[in-house]
């Protein structure tokens, strides 16, 4: 089954502009289609291509780039010898699939893409942890781009509902109701919270509309995380395994920060740093940091040992948090499709909107404060958005997300009265349809897509 994704849009600008003189790294967790999707584009777009994944080359391919990259026509001679295939045709396109696997390849992309007689696109996942860099020269001629599960407006094209995604953000943008099309939009955003993005996981749903076995191909791509975790996390995999297992547990809570305290009597953030930027780099989590200033430049006030940690992907946090029996997974998978309150869903949401967030390129921060002293300083913000377009101040906008039809926003109150001149408008995304709250609009969850 093929998906139409927003990162060939990207592809097709990278080709259209800059291919002569960049390649193109698609960064990302495993099984989110970074392979499908270059293969399918390079099918479309280009006289010919071939695929080299370095995650199976033999040592063939590798003595290849190790001794005749200096020498290019020996080098392409070679090459497509030891791979069995016809020379490309002069501008085609080379993939480099996996690259991790062969670190070598990445620092060949600056003579390749200096011999201008291809193109390159290189995928892969964990291509930041000290192992998959050491002992090469990252090369400037790369341009890097992450790609993420699929969002909410890429499940609407899979459903066959291509037209609710624009009529959702011209709604937003107008900050008014859908009207008859809210509760569809509704149910199928609560469908892509339960089945979420990765797409063997979209494809069972859409073929089936069976929740098992959607479980079960969550669960599968759950098992390979945690052989990756295994096997490449080095020394570090029993702290790595320890973080992963906390997160629907550490994301149930009232306050959601990430309490390493839960892991250990004496866990602290200096002996948990590298296993967090394992899980950040895999692409398998989405880190959100404590912002103490809702200001420009989040990132400088950033409190980078206080975080949230979210699941990249909201269906496999469903199926990681409830890991009952297959037929009991079932049953809950049900209960979150009906929007059945008695299951904790302010996890899901909140997940939910991590992700679509991340998947629109930025960087997640909240903002959180407790004085047990004084109740007017207890203020927890679950997002920060920095507005696309800066003015001179009001650039910030807080997000609370609900999981429930009512609302309570004390601590947006709170932070509005403090923060005033420094804040825009503020969103509160909940389960039901637009209406307004002591001079507050809600807006219904699925538009938070629309930010």
């Amino acid at each position: 089954m093929v998906f139409r994704r927003k990162i060939t849009e990207t592809l097709r600008q990278w080709k259209e502009r800059d291919k002569a003189e960049c390649a193109l790294l698609i960064d990302g967790a495993r099984r989110v289609g970074k392979s499908f999707i270059v293969e399918q584009f390079a099918k479309a777009e280009f006289p010919g291509y071939a695929v080299i994944n370095f995650k199976y080359a033999g040592s063939d391919v590798k003595e290849t780039f190790a001794e005749y990259l200096a020498r290019p026509d020996e080098f392409f001679r070679r090459l497509f010898l030891v791979l069995g295939i016809a020379p490309l045709p002069r501008g085609g396109l080379l993939v480099f699939d996996e690259v991790q696997a062969f670190p070598r390849a990445r620092e060949a992309i600056k003579p390749l893409v200096a011999d201008g007689r291809y193109h390159y696109v290189e995928t892969g996942s964990l291509l930041s942890i000290r192992r998959n860099v050491e002992g090469i020269l990252v090369p400037s001629e790369e341009r890097h781009v992450n790609m993420y599960p699929m969002d909410f407006g890429e499940f609407l094209r899979a459903e066959g509902a291509d037209g609710l995604m624009d009529e959702i953000r011209e709604a937003f943008a107008r900050r008014e109701s859908l009207g008859p099309l809210h509760r569809r939009a509704m149910d199928l955003f609560r469908a892509w919270t339960v089945v979420g993005g990765m797409p063997q996981a979209v494809a069972k749903w859409v073929s089936t509309r069976d929740l098992a076995a959607v479980d079960r191909t969550k669960r599968d791509i759950l098992a390979l995380y945690r052989a990756d975790i295994a096997k490449h996390a080095g020394s570090q995999a029993p702290k790595v395994q320890a973080m992963w297992d906390a997160i629907p547990a550490q994301l149930s809570r009232h306050e959601k920060r990430y309490n390493l305290a839960d892991l250990g009597e004496n866990a602290r953030m200096r002996e948990y740093e590298e296993p967090a930027f394992w899980l950040k780099d895999s692409g398998a989590c989405n880190f959100c940091y404590n912002a103490t200033e809702p200001n420009l430049g989040l990132a400088l006030s950033a409190d980078h040992a206080t975080f949230k940690c979210y699941l990249g992907d909201t269906g496999l946090l469903v199926s990681h948090a409830f890991d009952e029996s297959e037929l009991a997974s079932e049953q809950i998978h049900r209960r979150l499709l009906a929007g059945d309150l008695s299951v904790n869903e302010g996890m899901v949401t909140e997940n939910a909107v991590a992700q679509l967030l991340a998947a629109s390129g930025r960087k997640l921060y909240f903002y959180s404060r407790n004085d047990p002293s004084d109740r007017k300083e207890r203020i927890e913000i679950d997002f920060l958005v920095a507005k696309s377009k800066l003015a001179r101040k009001n650039n910030v906008s807080p997000v609370e997300v609900k999981s429930g039809k009512r609302v309570r926003h004390a601590s947006l109150d709170k932070f509005r009265a403090k923060f005033s001149d420094w804040l825009a408008e503020p969103f509160l995304f909940h389960e039901g349809d637009v209406r307004e709250t002591a001079g507050l609009k809600c807006l219904p969850l699925y538009m938070a897509a629309a930010l």
